[in-house]
């Protein structure tokens, strides 16, 4: 599958690309462990500070591949662990950032979904059209957009399947970026290398919470906040980070 999912190394940047046009990038069994292989060699790679995760030929990811899928039974996707995908981005030692054109749907909207942050063209398309199809979203398509955009558009769009445009996303939050068609990759590198010159321990530590905070009461978030800030003190970079401000010089981060 190395024709179908391959990688490119842009300075500190990953760039995961699937390229598969005579689906429109949809995901199948094949294609997902190509990702998660490129992804786990991304992640291994200490050159790479963030990567980013987008298609080729105008598409995102346009569905998971409902011909390899239609005929799947319950403990085909316990055996063959058809959501591994989605949790390797989620848990993804470094920064993932989705960048967006055309479609985003289904299991191509959950891979998003499961990015750190998602910079998309003003054209595309997300959506969750699983129940069309006999089934409902089962790779976070529920989950996070509950967290994201709310019950209610949640609800709206996994009940009836509709092409949620880009500028509604944005508008409900699942969206971090609305670039011009074409550009979301180049955004989406942009933003990568503005992180990889971040201090690598506070970029830790800030995805930690973000990640352990959203779904524990206030209180509870707050105190593991505080606890990730403390624990910073403890740093080089934090030493380097504030001299460099008083020095008025650009800092030089060791992740230390």
């Amino acid at each position: 599958m190395t024709d179908v999912v391959r990688t490119e190394i842009r300075g500190p940047v990953g760039i995961v690309t699937i390229d598969r046009p005579e689906r429109r990038n949809a995901l199948n069994l094949a294609v997902k462990q190509a990702i998660v292989q490129q992804l786990h060699a991304l992640v291994a790679n200490d050159a790479v500070a963030a990567i980013v995760l987008t298609g080729a030929g105008g598409y995102f990811v346009a569905g998971t591949d409902i011909a390899e899928m239609a005929g799947m039974r319950p403990m085909d996707h316990v055996r063959l662990a058809t959501d591994e995908v989605f949790h390797v981005v989620r848990s993804s030692g470094k920064p993932v950032i989705a960048a967006v054109e055309g479609y985003a749907l289904g299991g191509g909207c959950e891979l998003a979904l499961a990015c750190d942050v998602i910079v998309a063209a003003e054209d595309a398309c997300f959506g969750q059209p699983e129940i069309k199809v006999g089934i409902m979203p089962g790779a976070g398509g529920t989950q996070r957009l509950l967290r994201s955009a709310g019950r209610y558009k949640t609800a709206l769009w996994a009940l009836t399947g509709d092409m949620i445009p880009a500028k509604d996303a944005y508008a409900a939050n699942m969206v971090s970026q609305l670039v011009p068609k074409g550009q979301a990759l180049a955004r989406a590198q942009q933003i990568g290398e503005q992180i990889a010159a971040m201090p690598p321990l506070a970029v830790q530590g800030i995805r930690e919470v973000l990640r352990q905070g959203a779904d524990v009461p206030l209180e509870t978030a707050l105190a593991l906040e505080r606890r990730v800030f403390e624990r910073l003190f403890d740093s080089e970079d934090q030493k380097e980070g504030m001299q460099a401000f008083l020095e008025k010089r650009k800092p030089s981060y060791r992740g230390r």
